[in-house]
């Protein structure tokens, strides 16, 4: 991980076409801006997280059949 220290409006640049800026600081957050092509995907982490969990969930789903055993009973 890289880690860099930097103020507001300042940035960097993540390969050719993504820029990160630093839009904003307060007390305890910083406001992040970035720039970036509309085929890049921007996910925050915790959104990504629940994402990885309903799609592993969907893929592992048990059929109506299955559960219909269950239900019936």
């Amino acid at each position: 991980m890289l880690v860099i220290s930097r103020k507001k409006d300042e940035g960097f640049l993540v390969g050719d076409k993504i820029k990160v800026t630093v839009v904003e600081i307060s007390k305890d957050r910083v406001r992040i801006g970035i720039d970036a092509p509309n085929d890049v995907k921007i996910v925050r982490n915790e959104l990504y997280d629940t994402e990885k969990f309903n799609m592993q969930a969907a893929v592992n789903k048990p059929s109506a059949d299955f559960l219909a055993k269950f239900v019936n009973k």
